[in-house]
């Protein structure tokens, strides 16, 4: 391998270097071909190659690249941010705009507390999520994550957070339990877990509509937000979402949220809204919590340099424009659809695949040692990564991920194609697949 200096994700990976992307496919400097049946991390919406989306880079940058939100808006984050509230759901109202996921979650977490802090309820400052949760990897949103295996190096440095059961029916719905009772039962450990801390102290609740990188798009049951809406508003505690992963029409509608019949208080969105063209994230916020600041201090103390990015705001603007008016949601619903369907056909009965599970074109499938016990395989196997390693060199990029049980136990592969594929391209996800688990499994 060649000297470099470029710090990577891991010492020891020899990866390919890019060469170009063209629709759901990437190729090597090697001229080897990889369908982007991951999208990345679940980024990539609109493949590698949207003519729309870079022609609005191109015109932004020859109007303005850059200019401070401390002296300037601009007209492509105006624009942005009120085509994102013209389709936002409940009250949400005000966008901030960041550079990615981590950063709109830290500044969910600090407009919380600030927002307690303006409404006279200095106590609250109690964060509650949910076990194998994923929020991030700055040390706010890493503390209000539940992956132990994320956060074990750095458990001294973080904020204290509490954190009860996932909505997981997979693993947790019992045999006699119908998934609307399950999901009350779930619920309800958030007012239980309100109440043992003191409903006075607790700031904000966390959860993911659809959980992604941790658990493998594992969807919630009916009901289960809507109770969980119900226990917030009880107690005054602000619900936050994370739809950096799942939301900008990855599950088959623009905010994931929305096939739950909830909105929250706050919500932060990231990846498919730049679709890997710029780097750019938001937080959006109702006008009570907004009005709060406002009619208080009149500041929120919290800020990053390259927020409300102009080229970012425009390539997120176009990017949004083809999820809503271009109907590429809908095409995520659809294709979705017909990925799930394949999968089933094709490993329905696999001995190693427990469940096939997801929303839209975010869809995960769990491995297991034997299915009718639901067993996972040894973690010292590593399955997880001898099932990227194969499909990688099989010409598929995929998400596969371990600890899916606990942040120990368990394989999962999270799927997350742009949302351009077509049939050829589930056919191709699935044929791939297929190679890879008769090598690994």
């Amino acid at each position: 391998m060649p000297v470099t200096h470029i710090f990577p994700r891991h010492c020891h990976a020899k990866l390919p270097v890019i060469s170009h992307g063209d629709g759901p496919y990437l190729s090597d400097k090697d001229g080897k071909k990889y369908l982007d049946g991951s999208g990345g991390a679940a980024v990539s919406c609109l493949g590698h190659s949207d003519a729309a989306v870079a022609q609005a880079i191109r015109d932004q940058l020859g109007r303005t690249a850059f200019a401070h939100t401390g002296f300037f808006t601009s007209d492509a984050a105006e624009t942005l941010a009120d085509s994102l509230i013209s389709h936002a759901p409940g009250d949400l109202d005000r966008v901030y705009l960041v550079s990615g996921g981590s950063e709109a979650m830290e500044a969910a977490l600090k407009l919380a507390r600030q927002y307690m802090l303006e409404t006279g309820q200095p106590d609250r400052c109690r964060i509650i999520a949910r076990r194998q949760s994923y929020h991030g990897n700055t040390l706010g949103a890493l503390a209000t994550g539940g992956n132990q295996w994320r956060r074990a190096p750095f458990d001294p440095l973080m904020i204290d957070t509490t954190h009860i059961a996932p909505c997981y029916a997979y693993r947790d719905q019992a045999p006699d339990e119908t998934p609307e009772a399950y999901g009350q039962r779930v619920a309800d450990e958030l007012e239980a877990e309100i109440q043992r801390l003191g409903p006075e102290t607790v700031m904000a609740f966390v959860a993911e509509p659809v959980v992604g990188a941790t658990a493998g798009a594992v969807p919630p049951v009916p009901g289960y937000f809507k109770r969980i809406r119900q226990i917030c508003d009880r107690h005054g505690v602000l619900l936050i979402l994370d739809e950096v992963m799942c939301g900008m029409g990855r599950t088959g509608t623009l905010f994931a949220c929305e096939q739950d019949g909830i909105a929250p208080d706050i919500l932060a969105i990231a990846k498919g809204l730049g679709a890997g063209y710029q780097p750019i994230g938001a937080m959006l916020c109702t006008a009570r919590i907004y009005d709060a600041i406002a009619d208080g201090t009149g500041f929120f103390q919290h800020g990053h340099t390259y927020m409300g990015h102009p080229v970012a705001a425009a390539a997120a603007g176009a990017v949004l424009t083809r999820l809503t008016r271009d109907g590429l949601v809908d095409r995520a619903a659809q294709m979705g659809n017909k990925l799930r369907a394949a999968l089933q056909d094709a490993f329905g009965q696999h001995p190693h695949i427990g469940d096939i599970r997801g929303r839209g074109l975010f869809l995960g499938l769990e491995i297991v040692a034997d299915r009718e016990t639901k067993a996972p395989f040894d973690p010292a196997r590593a399955i997880h990564k001898h099932l990227k390693r194969t499909a990688f060199e099989a010409g598929l990029i995929c998400y596969p991920m371990g600890g899916t049980i606990d942040g120990q136990r368990g394989d999962h592969i999270l799927l997350a194609p742009p949302f351009i594929i077509d049939d050829s391209h589930v056919a191709e996800i699935v044929d791939k697949l297929r190679t890879t688990f008769a090598a690994v499994l």
